[in-house]
């Protein structure tokens, strides 16, 4: 929401930082509100690779690096920026369906959620963007808007549970599969990933990949 700087002082409002939005509301971010188990899940998730991502210099290896930057071009580019957002969140461009398809299942690799979740969630920023019904409205502050919604799913089920905006997607056998595994593709890429180099191949591929995944995408 964008006001002139007095009236937003006036109403004990205040801007976000370098920023011409107010922020206009409050929002527990992590204490005094309902923990879901899906944000509990998603929190010790992302905890888990952060955690893991301290290992990295001391796993380090010439092999393990240039496999993970290589992966971080195809699932980052390619799976993320190409696919989920150029392609199927604002269909800016058309691909053969096998060649889409694959792009998609490299954008599952990059650990951003399915198809379905992260189209419908970016469609609906870009319906509402910056109002309230912005998914990750800055409305409630700079943290809310850049990590604090990812762990409030209620906020998210509250006002997007039927997923309306993704019916093309939906209507796609591959793509209502891949939100159902979500998570199989996930442990099952992990686990062939330790099987072929180990722990520092775990390290490098799939967890620093993954974290210089979501590092390409917002910028």
């Amino acid at each position: 929401m964008k006001m002139p700087l007095n009236d937003a002082k006036q109403l004990g409002h205040h801007r976000i930082l370098f920023s011409d939005v107010v922020v206009t509301r409050k929002r527990n971010l992590f204490w005094g509100r309902k923990w879901r188990f899906l944000d509990i899940r998603m929190a010790s998730g992302i905890l888990f690779f952060h955690a893991l991502a301290l290992f990295a210099p001391f796993t380090f290896t010439w092999d393990a690096f240039w496999i993970a930057f290589v992966m971080s071009l195809l699932s980052g580019i390619l799976g993320i920026t190409m696919c989920y957002h150029r392609l199927l969140s604002h269909r800016s461009l058309k691909l053969p369906k096998w060649l889409e398809y694959t792009c998609a299942y490299l954008g599952v690799l990059a650990i951003q959620r399915d198809p379905i979740y992260w189209v419908s969630m970016h469609r609906y920023h870009h319906q509402y963007v910056d109002l309230d019904k912005d998914p990750h409205t800055p409305t409630y502050g700079f943290w809310f808007s850049h990590m604090g919604w990812l762990f409030d799913s209620g906020y998210i089920i509250e006002k997007y549970q039927e997923r309306k905006n993704v019916d093309d997607l939906k209507s796609q056998a591959f793509y209502r599969f891949i939100k159902q595994t979500y998570m199989w593709h996930i442990f099952g890429f992990g686990a062939l990933i330790y099987a072929w180099g180990g722990f520092p191949y775990l390290v490098w591929i799939m967890v620093t990949r993954e974290i210089t995944c979501s590092i390409i995408h917002s910028g």
